[in-house]
């Protein structure tokens, strides 16, 4: 599939905010977390701003944007709508736990079933997302049982990394949530190792003779039907060369999981602030890694409608 940047960003901002929408608004809720006014401005603004970032960027791959809203109408039967109309209602109870928070300077009592909501709904809309492309059984690495909880593993990730520097950065730290940062960064990254080695074993059934019904010899395509690329060419017909596959691969590996997990490492035994440095500078580096995995995992699907050209 061709990785359009809109979606590769949104698809990480999101996830990324969602995340720490989720922790925000269940350790604040149970009080793990201090109500502290400038921790929940910074806080919340960070998870809601990635989230609206992303789903503004996601506008970007539509033909027509303006008609954007009529996704909303199909919930009974698309992924990507019932995506949308998550999305649109988890922000009602986390802008409601924001203003307990950062303007009544509290987080217990209805400002903490706020956050509890909407830690489900930032849970329910990663379901969603990871859905639209676990659904598509044309597209065989994404139709597999690793993309689902791929999705809700790298969001909690990454909005772990996001929370510890958001809390080192207040010199509220501890040991316990930076050891749970790493724990969480290295499952991310056995499940990521996972999902590649069962990409690349994966046997598609699915062949030009299957596709036509003909038996009894080799079907291949004789010449394509146009002389020139065409959308089906261009957004589900991409390929990615062998050598630049190996090295994404080893940049998305470098900086979302090894990087991160050595500098919070070295955050557990240094004083803030360079605790504080090493924390932002994880959740940067594991940022910008998460958006080189998310262009791969576009990159790296085959739609099975290249074998009508002969791929």
């Amino acid at each position: 599939m061709h990785p359009a940047f809109s979606v590769v960003f949104f698809t990480t901002a999101t996830g990324a905010g969602y995340g720490l929408l989720a922790l925000l608004g269940v350790l604040a809720g149970q009080g793990f977390v201090p109500p502290y006014f400038w921790l929940g401005l910074v806080g919340m603004g960070l998870a809601l701003g990635l989230i609206s970032a992303g789903l503004l960027s996601s506008a970007g791959h539509l033909g027509r944007p303006e008609r954007a809203w009529r996704a909303f109408s199909q919930w009974r039967s698309s992924w990507l709508s019932r995506e949308g109309v998550a999305s649109v209602a988890t922000f009602v109870p986390a802008g409601l736990f924001a203003i307990g928070w950062v303007v009544l300077g509290r987080t217990n009592g209805w400002v903490a079933v706020a956050g509890l909501l909407a830690a489900i709904g930032a849970v329910v809309t990663v379901c969603t997302t990871g859905m639209i492309y676990a659904s598509l059984k044309p597209i065989a690495q994404w139709h597999s049982r690793f993309t689902l909880p791929g999705y809700l593993i790298f969001s909690a990730m990454s909005g772990s990394v996001l929370l510890s520097a958001l809390l080192q950065g207040f010199a509220l730290g501890s040991t316990t949530v930076l050891a749970g940062c790493m724990l969480l960064t290295l499952f991310g990254w056995g499940w990521k190792l996972a999902t590649w080695r069962y990409n690349d074993r994966l046997e598609i059934p699915t062949n030009a003779n299957t596709a036509t019904g003909l038996a009894g010899g080799t079907v291949r395509s004789m010449e394509w039907p146009h002389t020139e690329e065409n959308y089906l060419l261009k957004e589900m017909g991409f390929r990615i060369a062998r050598k630049h596959k190996t090295r994404l691969r080893r940049i998305t590996q470098a900086l979302a999981f090894a990087l991160p997990a050595l500098l919070l490492i070295a955050a557990v035994a240094l004083p803030w602030p360079y605790a504080a440095v090493l924390s932002a500078l994880a959740a940067i580096a594991q940022f910008a890694g998460m958006l080189v995995e998310r262009w791969l995992f576009f990159a790296e699907a085959k739609h099975t409608v290249a074998l009508y050209y002969g791929r």
